[in-house]
Order: C-alpha cells, then structure tokens, then sequence
C-alpha cells in the first residue's frame, strides 16, 4: 500500500465521511484485537484499506480516533437517554435506566473501552474521562444527572444539591470501570452490582437530609471538595 501524501481535493469529495468512518471502525477494530498502544497509524490505514496519508489527514493521532468515538458516542446516546428516562419513576429508576444505556450502547466496544482501560486511569491523559480534552462530554453527562435529579421525590439537603451530579456521575464512571473488566457470563455480576450499588446510593440520598446525619455530612461533603480540587 503506497504511502504517497493525500491532498485536500481527494479526501473531500462526497465519500469522504465514508472514509473516515472506515478508518474509525478499523481502528477500534485494531484496538480490540491488540490493544491500543501496539496499534499504528499504519496499521490502521492497512485495515481500512485507504494510504497512510488519508488516515493522517482525518485523523492526526490515535487520540484524536478515540475522541471522535467518543464524541459520536456521546451524541447517539442522546435520544436514547432522553428515551429511556421518560416515564421513569423515582430517582433509583432514573438512574439505572440511565447507566444502563451506556452498557447497552458500548457493549459492542467494551474491548476497547478494556484496551484504554490504562490511559482512562491518568487525568492528564488526553483520552481519560477526567481529562480536559474530554471536558465537554463530561459536561453533557453531567447535565443528564442534574436533570434526573430534578422533581426526584427525595428531599435533598442544599448543601449537597450542587454536588450530587458529580458524585453520581463518578458512581457511574466506577460502575462502567467493574462493567468493563467483568469476565463473569453475560457481565451478570455487573447487572448485580448495579442493581443493588443503586438502592444503596439512593438510601444514602434519603438518610442525608436527615438531621442526625448532619456531622456525617459534612465529613461527605469535605472529602467531595478534596475530590473535587483534584479534578483538571
């Protein structure tokens, strides 16, 4: 396969969103099989069947792959999560259908979902999810836990309003992390943990409004702060 340079006026002719996601479906294709650091861009020009150049001009860098799946990812899910909180009852239901979207969808990709598991874990990554490259997906995400928050049926304290999305938001992150290392049949432990990890974050959600539970609180809210300092 030649490895001439691609001009301009040959990749944005009217096939070229074709191209792109072919050279998008055999990376994460690569990605699967190997992992994702012993993939090339070479070796995903190869696999998609396009020179060296085109994938380059698409795409500058595997991250910059990875982000666009990302990114696609994030806007597909939309109607589906719109779809699967209406009608939900209650702020357990809300936020297992919601959770359980992402399952659904990534599914097909969970091995390279696995395959980033390593880059995912360092913040200054570009490809982690608490990276500020991935700032606007996780703000869409975000806005989604505010949202099933509203109207829930559980009192919530003011003091813990503002950060409750966020602490759901990295309860999710911890499901999809045990999600995607599960090797249990089907990931049933997975549907498991999610099941009852719910009922206790949402009982936690009902006793903190408690008055006895205020001291309790404020340690809660104090180790949310050190988390939240930490963040880029």
């Amino acid at each position: 396969m030649t490895d001439r340079i691609v001009s301009r006026t040959e990749v944005k002719g009217p096939k070229s969103e074709e191209t792109r996601m072919r050279v998008l479906q055999a990376a994460l294709s690569l990605f699967r099989k190997r992992g994702f650091d012993a993939v090339t861009m070479r070796d995903i020009a190869q696999e998609a069947g396009v020179a060296t150049g085109a994938a380059y001009y698409y795409f500058p860098a595997k991250d910059a792959i990875v982000l666009d799946f990302y990114r696609r990812s994030c806007e597909d899910m939309q109607p589906e999560l719109e779809e699967a909180l209406r009608g939900a009852n209650g702020l357990e239901e809300r936020l297992s259908r919601l959770i359980r979207v992402k399952l659904t969808y990534f599914a097909p990709n969970r091995g390279v979902l696995r395959a980033l598991l390593k880059n995912g874990a360092d913040p200054k990554h570009p490809l982690s999810p608490f990276s500020a490259d991935t700032k606007e997906i996780r703000d869409i995400d975000l806005a989604w836990f505010r949202t099933i928050l509203k109207d829930c049926g559980i009192r919530i304290p003011k003091d813990l309003a503002p950060h409750l999305p966020g602490v759901l938001w990295f309860f999710q992150m911890g499901v999809i992390f045990f999600w995607v290392i599960d090797e249990s049949r089907g990931q049933a432990r997975s549907e498991r943990l999610l099941d009852l990890a719910t009922k206790s974050v949402i009982a936690l959600i009902r006793l903190s409004g408690l008055p006895l539970m205020r001291p309790v609180r404020k340690a809660a809210l104090e180790l949310i702060g050190i988390v939240e300092g930490a963040e880029l």
